[in-house]
């Protein structure tokens, strides 16, 4: 029997991994399968894992107040030094970009472990664009035994790096695997929170914003704020909804500039099934996030990315989504285009979602079962 660890942090990386952990429960006569949490994030990691009913088999619970990149690495690296002395496992499987993918990706090496990177091969090639996200993803890169790619263009820029055909598998990305099951969910029993929004808009189309990127921190929030003030005024029929991330360098200006405007929403951060209900509702998504590029052209949402640049080029490609960075000209132009031609509106919510089919875990247990 072959012994698989999973290592996760944040909110994002429980969303994408949850679906490939009861994937690869299913398979108990043949793999031994542990649970590790970091809690780099911990409460936003807390409510996925209550919601999917996940139980971690070990919890580091590592988040302390005013936490560094330097002390989350080093805190996690520590941590994990009895979890791989006690469990000893064959694979390890990390996700995407945090701090903990890269922590625990180096701590599986010095143990010895295979390392399985969930969501391989992404890139801006701007190291500091996103940071520390894209210099994460190239060193646990350079790690990994096994790739499993989202796309085929994720899994061209590995072989660029002279990563071996042979370790790398094109899976789709988990996120959608989750996306669908959660869809069967939410609806059957609505959370007083979405109760609550519902008589809020009041039948209202959703403009739906949500931000948090480092590289955004400062004047980029403040134009992304000026942006929406406009919008807001000449949107007077629709409802700007922002679930405000808790970090003070997002809260603060956010609150500053759009408290108290009619038609903005300003809310605390919603639970995965309530954003992605909320996701459903939208008519426009705003975002600088890299799952909800990925999630919502399979809801037919178009998505305006609040960033210069993005580790998701598919998307562009495939025409669900349009970057405008935090130019406060751009955002309104793009946004007010969309609302105002409905043409472009059906054209750009029709394209076809580049990041898979919700089959992506089964493909990645499907190669481990070859190994």
């Amino acid at each position: 029997m072959k012994k698989i660890l999973l290592v996760i942090g944040t909110r994002p990386e429980a969303i994408k991994m949850f679906p490939l952990v009861n994937e690869l429960k299913k398979f108990n006569q043949i793999f031994e399968v542990k649970l590790c949490v970091t809690a780099q994030h911990r409460e936003m990691l807390d409510s996925v894992l209550s919601f999917f009913s996940i139980i971690p088999d070990y919890d580091l619970n590592i988040m302390k107040s005013k936490q560094t990149l330097s002390s989350i690495s080093a805190d996690i690296i520590s941590g994990l030094e009895d979890v791989f002395k006690s469990f000893n496992p064959d694979y390890t499987f990390v996700h995407g970009d945090t701090t903990t993918t890269f922590a625990s990706a180096i701590s599986a090496f010095y143990h010895g472990s295979k390392v399985c990177h969930v969501e391989a091969g992404l890139r801006t090639y701007n190291k500091k664009s996103p940071f520390p996200e894209e210099i994460n993803r190239q060193l646990v890169s350079r790690i990994s035994d096994y790739h499993y790619s989202p796309t085929i263009q994720s899994s061209k820029n590995l072989l660029n790096e002279g990563i071996s055909d042979s370790t790398i598998v094109v899976t789709g990305n988990t996120v959608i695997d989750a996306l669908n099951q959660t869809l069967k969910i939410i609806y059957k029993n609505p959370s007083l929170i979405v109760k609550s929004l519902t008589k809020k808009i009041n039948n209202r189309e959703i403009i739906l914003v949500t931000g948090h990127r480092r590289e955004n921190h400062g004047q980029g929030f403040e134009n992304i704020c000026r942006a929406l003030k406009v919008i807001a005024s000449r949107c007077k029929d629709h409802v700007i909804i922002y679930p405000v991330h808790l970090n003070p360098n997002v809260k603060n200006p956010v609150q500053k500039n759009l408290s108290g405007i009619k038609n903005i929403l300003l809310i605390n951060p919603l639970d995965y099934p309530d954003f992605v209900w909320l996701m459903n509702e939208s008519k426009i998504i705003l975002t600088d996030s890299g799952g909800v590029q990925e999630e919502a052209p399979s809801l037919g949402k178009p998505v305006i990315v609040l960033r210069d640049n993005t580790e998701r080029p598919e998307a562009v490609i495939a025409g669900t989504v349009i970057l405008a960075g935090t130019n406060e000209n751009k955002i309104i132009d793009y946004t007010l285009d969309l609302i105002e031609n409905q043409n472009k509106y059906v054209e750009m919510s029709n394209k076809h979602n580049p990041y898979g089919d919700g089959l992506a875990c089964s493909r990645i247990v499907n190669h481990l079962l070859k190994l």
